[in-house]
């Protein structure tokens, strides 16, 4: 029985020597490479950039008083829309004393001067009248009463512009009334009632009333890196898309770009502006965020693969063509002349034909 028993632990130990050499044996040997195998084929590539910035109005006009004071009335808000020639706020007059006072004293002045050449007058007529005088004296006196009284109206009229900033006689045409300037949407009302404002000078632009813009006819302002500055030009087609409607894509052309760069974190950039096409049923706001991406280079029906197959090796470039794959994958190394890139594909312009096979990432990678 004993003997059976050592010829089993034999047996076992034998079984587990062989299968360990099997094992060792089997790990020792190298493992074939398997690759996927990527086909060359004909495609159109562009290469793209895109710029930064914001969607806003080409004209948007700030709206500042004629003359200074305090907010009496605000007749509009942010949103409404408004025609030329609407009134938007109006302003209360706080006369300055000093031209207060010099307009006072002009009216009275004006008036003393008025009753004497309406007195100077009235003789004349009698003594001419009564062939006293000569027709020349007499129109004399006449052109002088009617300049007094041409004077005193004037003095009236400043003294009401002082006082209210507006005349009985040229109400419609009132400074004290801020209307708008354009047709359009008002983007903004920055003040309220009450507010002092002030006209604008040379010392001052003045306060701001409200802030008005066409809303029909917008752009995109951003800007373009300098290393891509060069291979745009205006008149191109741009593709617009916005933060706020991102399943949307708007339509516009390149129609600035300037020629003087600014330094943006380090980087010299150059601003750009493009004319968007908005369908009436969208509406859009001004300073909205936007993507413009513009075609940089395009090329059709080249022969083109799958970047990530190009090995580059100091200024050459390389692929491994497929040669066999039976009973392994058998690869021939070959120099090719590349072209554009859309950073997934790129252009093959020499080396390789369209229905070649490639190396490309080994299998699980």
């Amino acid at each position: 029985m004993k003997k059976y028993i050592k010829i089993a632990l034999l047996v076992v130990l034998a079984l587990i020597f062989i299968g360990t050499f099997v094992f060792l044996y089997q790990k020792s040997q190298p493992k074939e490479t398997i690759y996927d195998v990527l086909t060359a084929e004909k495609d159109t590539l562009v290469q793209t950039t895109v710029a930064t910035g914001k969607i806003e109005p080409r004209d948007e006009v700030l709206i500042k008083p004629q003359i200074s004071g305090i907010i009496a009335e605000v007749y509009k808000e942010a949103g409404q829309k408004i025609k030329k020639g609407e009134v938007i706020a109006k302003v209360k007059v706080i006369p300055e004393l000093g031209s207060l006072n010099a307009a006072e004293s002009r009216v009275r002045l004006a008036e003393m001067n008025g009753r004497q050449a309406e007195t100077d007058l009235q003789r004349m007529e009698k003594l001419y009248k009564g062939k006293l005088v000569s027709s020349e004296e007499y129109e004399k006196t006449l052109l002088t009463t009617q300049q007094a009284r041409e004077e005193l109206q004037a003095a009236k009229d400043n003294l009401e512009i002082v006082k209210e900033g507006i005349t009985k006689n040229s109400a419609s045409f009132s400074s004290t009334l801020i209307r708008s300037t354009i047709d359009g949407l008002i983007l903004d009302v920055p003040i309220k009632v009450g507010n002092s404002v002030i006209m604008s000078n040379t010392f001052n632009d003045g306060t701001t009333i409200a802030t008005v813009a066409d809303m029909g006819d917008l752009i995109f302002r951003g800007n373009v890196d300098e290393t891509e500055v060069g291979r745009i030009h205006e008149g191109i087609p741009v593709k617009i898309t916005l933060g706020a409607l991102q399943n949307m894509q708007f339509d516009a052309t390149l129609e600035y770009i300037s020629p003087k760069s600014t330094e943006n974190n380090g980087a010299n950039q150059f601003e750009i502006k493009a004319a968007i096409q908005v369908p009436d049923s969208v509406t859009i706001r001004s300073g909205y965020s936007a993507n413009a991406e513009m075609e940089l280079q395009r090329a059709d029906n080249v022969v083109a693969i799958a970047e990530s197959a190009i090995e580059f090796e100091n200024d050459s470039a390389f692929v491994y063509v497929l040669t066999d794959s039976v009973p392994v994958q058998k690869f021939e190394r070959r120099s090719v002349t590349t072209g554009i890139s859309n950073g997934i594909k790129i252009e093959i312009k020499k080396g390789l034909n369209a229905g070649e096979q490639v190396r490309g990432l080994k299998k699980g990678e």
